[in-house]
């Protein structure tokens, strides 16, 4: 059980660390940017070698460098959104675009729920400064929201349980008053309640983690070499954080990181001191007390990381180098060029947390090092080749000992290509390459597939298999929709389709255009398509199971042939005909008496006339039909709205206060306009009076792209619907002429 229940972990884990790869692939090209742009554009560089003629304001390198600067500064500072929508998409199951839309609206309720409370407790004052007591670096400003310095971590936690809650609520089913709600829909509303939550737990919590670091910062000051240490181990384990600037900010630009006298000016902070000093005539030598706190990632970053992304590469399955070869070079090149090393650090750090321990203690000797040997090279924000050939070599060996440096670029890329090696082969950590991709190449029984079902391992859908069996099969389905009550599917051959197998699904009718397919379901089809397009998904990413489903389905077609019950007949498929049982039958109760409103002006139609198939055949119910004047949609009776089809406005659904189900279709196929001359003036909750306006269309455009504009409204089949007297064949005016009573 144990096992089992660490293989489970384990797994959780691996997916976390590969819904890192996307968000770190883009970090090479930002890091590029940024390391060449920050360099290149530092005033303090160009004025020190004399380049304001070349790379000075004004300039068209300038200009140039400037933007690249900023492009790779925002991708940078915004990499906490960007890991929330990542780890979103790689830990949804499907329906994964609402998974990332439902993290970013999480994101921004999250930190808009952070700063309301850092408002309310006075840490952020009514002129938008921060109160004194507020510690230097632990609030920032995330997305034009001031909030608590998270860093990654934040968007980390905000991808986690939005994936978990999208992936427990993307089929909620709800009331049919409230059905708009429901599927997809239901998560992003969800999501924005469970991050007030834990915008107010991360309120809580963060601060006395940013506390406890920035006591960490003393012990540094006052422990000698043990502190060079702690402070080269700790500004690596903050990575994840995003608190390693917290951390070593004030060591670079107040007085906890030394002060000096250069050419008779006081300079507080390490970074200052260094500066000062490269612009002085008159040193000599540069200041190792402040180099303490810079020098010490040259070797990481030039050397081991580097030399990390080698070994990872090595170890690599030899049919997948080519693949992880590029990411891994890439990394390794920005990390070595500009000293921006999360694109590697990401890439181990959640698939090998051991890993990334070890690389913080190597860190940490690195910084021990530099001190111990009186190297000092300075940086702007990262130490890469750039600034080790600005700060290093062209300031000459007298002044920064750079030559020192070289054998300790050899032992710590040997160090961190055998100590990784080692690691990843000996505990088979699943770095990029090495994942498993798929099981022991065999031939599957319809007991594996059951198996696996059960396990968990697969999908049991008998829902969804028996669709599938009725479009034909796996091979047959070439695209997935639907609209407001149709399952729309684009088939390679519409002749298989087998509409006794679909009826036993729920399906209230099929209509075929050429290989275009719409089985009708009516206002709940959306969590049919999400759990068909699951099912398929899931047969796609393993042929195996693929094979052993479609043998399950020959199987039992060939059984049902053999009792001579062919599939869509017999006794119960006659009593869920309408979607009634008998039970339902004898439980229901009649609806009181009422009458429905015409919805529109213009010419009454009984609904054999309307020009859809599914329609005329009033497989959903019965109704009517008006050949509008004009675009103006009405509400026929009192009632909540249930229904407002998404993106389209092209169907309303109505729960009557009598109990009854009304559905009003704008056109036919009109859902193919995406909401183009759609207006809506209603929303899914909304209380409606008959007469009241629902939708305004644009008729003149329907009709010019060549759509019928015809309305249908359907009151939807139910248990003991009463007898309803349509009236029909005259011209009515939307709201004032009774069409229908019962």
């Amino acid at each position: 059980m144990s096992k089992k229940k660490e293989s489970g972990v384990f797994a959780v884990v691996q997916k976390i660390g590969r819904s890192f790869f996307l968000p770190v692939s883009i970090l090479p090209i930002a890091g590029l940017l940024l390391g060449l742009g920050a360099s290149f554009t530092n005033a303090k560089t160009i004025e020190a070698y004399h380049l304001q003629g070349i790379l000075g304001d004004g300039t068209v390198l300038n200009g140039l460098l400037t933007i690249m600067s900023q492009v790779g500064n925002t991708i940078f500072g915004n990499l906490p959104l960007i890991f929330a929508l990542a780890v979103a998409l790689g830990m949804a199951k499907n329906e994964k675009a609402v998974a990332v839309l439902s993290a970013g609206v999480s994101f921004f309720v999250m930190n808009a729920t952070i700063n309301a409370m850092l408002k309310l407790t006075g840490q952020i004052l009514a002129d938008g400064s921060y109160a004194s007591t507020v510690l230097n670096g632990a609030i920032t400003n995330v997305c034009g929201i001031d909030s608590l310095q998270m860093g990654v971590f934040g968007g980390i936690v905000v991808g986690l349980v939005t994936a978990a809650l999208h992936n427990r609520f993307y089929k909620q089913k709800l009331p049919a008053a409230l059905s708009f709600f429901a599927g997809v829909r239901f998560v992003p509303i969800v999501c924005v309640l469970a991050h007030i939550a834990v915008g107010f737990a991360a309120f809580e919590v963060w601060p006395v983690i940013q506390q406890g670091i920035f006591a960490v910062g003393k012990v540094v000051m006052e422990s000698g070499y043990f502190g060079t240490f702690l402070f080269g181990f700790m500004e690596r384990a903050l990575i994840p954080f995003g608190l390693h600037h917290v951390f070593y900010i004030p060591f670079w630009q107040t007085g906890l990181g030394g002060t000096a006298i250069v050419d008779g000016v006081a300079v507080a902070g390490a970074q200052n001191i260094f500066f000062a000093e490269l612009a002085s005539p008159n040193v000599t030598r540069f200041s190792v007390d402040a180099c303490r706190f810079m020098t010490g990632k040259y070797a990481v970053m030039m050397a081991g990381l580097p030399a990390a992304a080698y070994a990872m590469y090595a170890t690599a399955k030899p049919e997948n180098k080519k693949v992880v070869g590029g990411l891994l070079v890439s990394a390794a090149l920005t990390s070595f060029l500009t000293g921006i090393t999360e694109p590697i650090e990401f890439t181990f750090l959640f698939i090998a947390p051991a890993l990334f321990l070890v690389h913080c203690v190597f860190a940490g000797f690195s910084f021990v090092l530099m001190h111990l040997l009186n190297i000092c090279i300075g940086t702007t924000f990262s130490c890469g080749l750039i600034d080790f050939t600005l700060y290093g070599i062209l300031q000459g060996q007298a002044k920064t000992n750079w030559l020192m440096i070289l054998p300790v670029y050899l032992g710590y890329a040997v160090l961190y290509y055998v100590v990784f090696r080692t690691v990843i082969l000996k505990f088979n950590l699943p770095t990029p390459g090495r994942e498993e991709n798929g099981e022991e190449i065999r031939l599957y029984s319809k007991e594996d597939f059951k198996n696996k079902a059960a396990s968990g391992g697969g999908i049991s859908d008998p829902v969804s298999a028996l669709i599938l069996q009725g479009l034909g099969g796996l091979e047959n389905v070439q695209d997935i929709d639907c609209c407001a009550t149709r399952l729309r599917l684009t088939l390679a051959d519409s002749g298989l389709v087998r509409e006794d197998i679909l009826k036993q699904t729920g399906s209230k009718g099929v209509v075929k255009k050429g290989n275009g397919i719409q089985v009708i379901y009516g206002p709940q089809v959306t969590i049919i398509k999400s759990d068909f397009e699951e099912y398929v998904q899931y047969l796609m990413s393993d042929p195996e199971a693929a094979k052993a489903a479609k043998l399950e389905m020959e199987h039992a077609m060939a059984q049902t042939a053999a009792a001579g019950n062919p599939a869509g007949t017999g006794d119960s498929a006659g009593e869920e005909k309408n979607g009634m049982s008998s039970r339902d039958k004898a439980a229901a109760q009649p609806f009181p008496s009422g009458r429905l409103l015409a919805a529109a002006s213009g010419r009454v139609l009984p609904m054999s006339q309307a020009r859809d198939e599914a329609f005329a055949s009033c497989v959903m119910g019965g109704g009517l039909v008006i050949r509008p004047e004009d675009g103006r949609v009405v509400a026929p009776a009192d009632g909540q709205i249930t229904v407002l089809m998404e993106g389209t406005n092209h169907a309303v659904g109505i729960h009557m206060d009598n109990g009854m189900e009304l559905l009003l279709h704008i056109g036919i196929d009109t859902v193919k306009l995406n909401g183009e001359g759609f207006k809506a003036a209603v929303m899914p909750g909304q209380n409606v009076k008959a007469g009241d306006l629902l939708v305004e269309f644009d008729k003149k455009l329907v009709e010019e792209r060549g759509y019928c504009a015809d309305i249908m409204v359907i009151v939807l089949d139910a248990p003991q619907l009463p007898v309803i007297r349509y009236a029909v064949d005259m011209d009515v005016l939307a709201g004032g002429t009774v069409v229908a009573e019962w």
